[in-house]
């Protein structure tokens, strides 16, 4: 393992940010359409055919990314090639979006806000990368999730609808929304709109004041069709990957992140005492003083219930981190972003093959050799990255 870097540089972020993209560039990409989905360890791709939303996306925002750091016609090449592919294969006539495909066949075209949030981040950030057309597409997208998605009487998303549009489920869940958020800051930084901002701060100050208030202030995951919170979900598969029962300590340090991120765009009193309360609570809890890193999932006494680590909960931490100490300029942030780093510097990342392992168990073992199956694609540790960037900058 190298030394242990300078993890607040902007050199050694940079530099990290190269070398995660690295062990996916160029060998991604599909000559024939999209992206390729899922990765060994060392980079060996095990499924060439299977093709998920959310990954097809998510590389569109990691070459987008690229792009505007390091403007490479290949980068831009990239973006443009993932934007044709959303366009051309997993666009649907009616307004949906392919969820699973394989090949020529449709394997799931069930409506997920989750996935369209994707896809609207995928555009906004194409149409900052300079993809001029992209800026109809994201319109396009958010008015689609205004007529079939939008709960008028809630303020929030709809999650899942049946492929003709037609059977809504009644499931509700704040994962969709929080991702939604995400993409309306993203198309909102794209276009300067100031709708995109406007949805992005109701769809916070309901999860995390108004939901948050039916949870002793945290936010849980699962909610019936009134927004009353659903305290059994999933309850019998803690592990479900989309869905898992408990707290996600992750998801609420992603939403600390998000708060600062309106604050940065429009001030207001709430914003910064519930980012700090939201991630003190899940670092109080989810740390783990043993092994390191921050554990999953907690239950609603605290209790950890899922102790596996998972990279994305440690990169969205690692920012929130970052973001926390520099607008509250309280240094106990920077430690507590140092013994992420650590953790991950350690344990996470792969210093041969590059980028981050997905999951390890509590004391830090391998479970599989797939490095990256469908929906990965480190999104979530270079967007980390490139926020960090961006915050330091601002400092300078």
């Amino acid at each position: 393992m190298p030394a242990l870097a300078n993890f607040q540089s902007i050199d050694f972020l940079k530099s990290h940010i190269q070398s995660t993209l690295a062990f996916y560039h160029p060998r991604c990409i599909d000559p024939n359409g999209g992206f390729y989905h899922f990765y060994k360890d060392n980079g060996d791709i095990y499924d060439v055919d299977t093709r998920h939303l959310v990954s097809s996306t998510r590389f569109v925002f990691n070459y987008a990314k690229a792009y505007l750091a390091d403007p490479q016609q290949a980068y831009l090449d990239a973006t443009r090639h993932g934007v044709h592919y959303l366009r051309q294969r997993h666009l649907r006539e009616n307004g949906g979006y392919v969820w699973l495909l394989n090949g020529e066949d449709n394997l799931d075209e069930t409506n997920h806000c989750y996935g369209f949030a994707f896809v609207m981040l995928a555009y906004s950030m194409a149409y900052k990368a300079g993809i001029r057309e992209a800026k109809a597409w994201l319109e396009e997208t958010f008015a689609t999730m205004e007529e079939h998605f939008w709960d008028d009487n809630h303020e929030l998303y709809k999650d899942e609808i049946s492929a003709n549009w037609q059977t809504v489920s009644p499931y509700r869940g704040q994962n969709a929304n929080m991702h939604s958020c995400e993409a309306l800051l993203a198309a909102y930084d794209a276009t300067q709109e100031i709708h995109y901002l406007d949805r992005a701060e109701t769809l916070a100050h309901n999860i995390c004041v108004r939901q948050a208030g039916l949870a002793k202030g945290e936010i849980w995951e699962h909610y019936q069709q009134d927004w009353q919170v659903d305290w059994q979900y999933n309850q019998d598969d803690p592990k479900h990957l989309f869905r898992p029962w408990g707290f996600q300590p992750g998801h609420q340090t992603e939403w600390a992140k998000l708060l600062l991120l309106i604050h940065q765009r429009r001030p207001q009193d709430w914003l910064i005492p519930t980012a700090e309360r939201l991630f003190n609570q899940a670092w109080n809890k989810a740390w783990d003083q043993q092994h390191g890193g921050l554990c999953y999932g907690y239950d609603p006494q605290g209790k950890v219930c899922d102790g596996d680590k998972y990279f994305w909960v440690q990169a969205e931490s690692f920012a929130a981190a970052a973001m926390l100490a520099i607008m509250t300029q309280q240094t106990h942030y920077w430690d507590k972003y140092q013994q992420l780093w650590q953790y991950s510097w350690e344990h996470m990342i792969d210093h041969q093959y590059g980028a981050w392992f997905r999951i390890l168990t509590q004391d830090n073992q391998a479970i599989d050799d797939c490095k990256s199956p469908a929906g990965k694609t480190d999104y979530h540790t270079m967007g980390a990255c490139y926020e960090v960037i961006e915050q330091l900058s601002q400092e300078a």
